[in-house]
């Protein structure tokens, strides 16, 4: 079988190992275990200092950057899912304050946001599944891009900063075309070997679109 090349690449000659449909469960099972992690992050993490907060958030990103760079064993297998897992739990740990801080003073947004979230990503997501055209090239600039708004976002709110709605619109487009082009990708080139580093891009995404929403729905 021919491997998937580094980060967010595609070989063209795959061997699919098993159904779209049961790898279709296996992605979103993943991206829907990670989501619970990083929920479970920011309830644990709604008390830590703005400071112990930030390095989380730095702790989360470069884990998530070792993942995408580092080999194989950050993409598949066991060990693969329990990073992902352990990153999206830091991930919600520098989020916790946040999180803690809009539940309190404008709790509308964050209901906004929850809404607005997984309405984008069922729409993308059917959308990237629907769509005919194969989208595969555009897997990795997006990926990368996505990947550095992720930081960006988290770092900037972190900070107490805003971002722009036209700003936060940008980031939110390009979260939710990288879901697109991980569906398609999904159906027409996945492999049981991609479910992890599709899950993993999947829950970036997710995490990127909230924290745009929750900037464009605050007050702040």
């Amino acid at each position: 079988m021919s491997e998937t090349t580094t980060g967010y690449g595609y070989a063209d000659a795959r061997v699919r190992d098993i159904s779209t449909a049961q790898l279709l469960g296996q992605v979103l099972f993943l991206v829907a275990v990670a989501i619970g992690f990083c929920a479970l992050g920011t309830l644990l993490g709604r008390d830590l200092s703005l400071g112990t907060a930030r390095i989380c958030s730095f702790a989360g990103f470069g884990m998530l950057l070792l993942s995408s760079f580092a080999g194989e064993r950050f993409r598949v297998g066991t060990f693969a899912m329990g990073w992902l897992f352990a990153t999206a739990l830091m991930i919600g740990l520098g989020l916790g304050p946040v999180i803690a801080y809009f539940s309190a003073v404008e709790d509308s947004a964050l209901t906004q946001a929850f809404a607005g979230t997984a309405a984008t990503v069922a729409g993308a997501g059917a959308l990237g599944f629907a769509l005919s055209k194969d989208l595969a090239r555009w897997m990795r600039p997006l990926a990368l891009l996505v990947f550095a708004a992720c930081a960006f976002t988290i770092v900037l709110t972190l900070f107490g900063g805003t971002l722009s709605p036209i700003i936060s619109l940008v980031i939110y487009g390009l979260s939710a075309a990288l879901i697109v082009v991980d569906f398609n990708y999904l159906r027409k080139h996945g492999t049981e070997r991609d479910t992890v580093w599709l899950a993993t891009g999947i829950f970036v995404s997710v995490v990127n679109i909230f924290v745009s929403l929750l900037n464009i729905f605050s007050g702040r």
